[in-house]
């Protein structure tokens, strides 16, 4: 019996099985957690092809963990159709996962038509070239907790709550869920292929030197011995270590390539409630991980965009249908963060490194998982 018809091999087993010689192309592989992923599908014997444009900074974990001698990586532009095409040429995935976009809130503010551009209609043009593909078995379109209409409330979002958005780039993905949507029961409801979208929150860890991140921010001031301004202190988010939803991904992954139709929905990967922190926590936690670097200048800076105070995700579903839990705690997951950016100002083999990030997180995310519920999605 395989690990893919057993119930009681581990998630692990039935993911490796599944993803070992599969064709994937993932676009948005040069960035944060599209060069994690890249990492972790190549570890599982996957045949990556990755679409994106190049990176953009030479410390990125694409750059530093030689991620292009993994994987298979062409530039392609996902605004515009006949670029993407160009770069899709000859592609015939089994699986496509979309995480190609412009993944930043304020950002968004001064750039709103290419922040549209790009996590709007750059979906479509992916999901346009992925339904041409006769191979395709399932496409998984990475979104944000962002997506939902943010009320400010205490409790989580749940997955059949409506979109929204009062900033371009959260509205930007509340249309990227609908464009998923529309091609599900347009393109993807009949024949061999299934659409799933999924929703993180805020995701952080080693190998992102993006601008206007928290993350990113304390690294850099840590390793040049500067202070760093916390904007927002007060603001609540939801952290979680990269490998979390990514390792969610994955299970969705497994179950859209054994032809589980009930996997094509969205899905919710949030962080365990305790991890649920205000910003002045979390660069607390990281400075203090490092031994007092960088040194933190608390308070508001004036006349910045609006930024949510609180959002959070109900994963339930996820825990109940899939078997995903969270596997790390917040100081666990700050600690192995600044582990990483350590590593990388002392030099060490940072594809090693994050191999073994990746090693131990599926040790504790078995170890960890909760059983899947039978006839909701599991295989029990």
């Amino acid at each position: 019996m395989s690990p893919m018809d057993d119930p009681n091999a581990s998630p692990l087993s039935r993911v490796r099985r599944a993803l070992a010689g599969k064709r994937v192309l993932l676009t948005g592989h040069t960035g944060f957690k599209g060069a994690w992923l890249s990492l972790w599908l190549s570890r599982l014997g996957a045949e990556v092809t990755g679409i994106a444009l190049p990176p953009r900074d030479e410390r990125d974990l694409f750059v530093t963990a030689r991620i292009g001698d993994l994987v298979e990586t062409r530039v392609g532009d996902i605004r515009h159709e006949e670029d993407f095409a160009r770069a899709a040429e000859g592609v015939d995935a089994d699986l496509v996962i979309h995480m190609a976009a412009q993944a930043l809130v304020r950002p968004s503010y001064e750039r709103p038509v290419e922040t549209i551009a790009t996590n709007v209609t750059g979906t479509a043009v992916v999901l346009e070239a992925a339904r041409r593909m006769p191979s395709l078995s399932g496409v998984i379109v990475v979104t944000s907790d962002k997506c939902y209409e943010n009320r400010e409330w205490v409790w989580g979002y749940r997955e059949s709550d409506p979109m929204g958005g009062a900033d371009p780039y959260s509205a930007s993905k509340g249309c990227t869920e609908l464009i998923a949507s529309a091609y599900r029961r347009s393109f993807f409801s009949q024949g061999q292929a299934l659409l799933a979208s999924v929703r993180a929150g805020n995701v952080f860890g080693g190998g992102d030197w993006s601008q206007d991140r928290l993350g990113p921010d304390l690294a850099k001031a840590a390793i040049a011995g500067e202070t760093v301004t916390i904007r927002n202190p007060a603001s609540v988010r939801p952290w979680q270590f990269v490998l979390e939803p990514l390792w969610g991904y994955l299970l969705v992954a497994e179950r859209l390539l054994s032809g589980d139709a009930s996997a094509a929905e969205g899905w919710n990967f949030g962080p365990d409630p305790a991890a649920v922190a205000p910003v002045g926590r979390f660069a607390r936690a990281f400075r203090d991980g490092w031994g007092g670097r960088p040194e933190l200048s608390l308070g508001t800076a004036p006349g910045g965009p609006h930024e949510a105070k609180i959002l959070r995700l109900d994963s339930t579903k996820a825990q109940v249908q899939l078997g995903w839990s969270p596997a790390l705690s917040f100081e666990a997951a700050i600690g192995r963060t600044v582990s990483w950016y350590r590593g990388f100002a002392e030099g060490a083999d940072m594809r090693a490194l994050s191999l073994e990030q990746i090693e131990t997180y599926e040790d504790l995310a078995c170890a960890s998982a909760p059983a899947a519920a039978p006839g909701e999605g599991g295989r029990g």
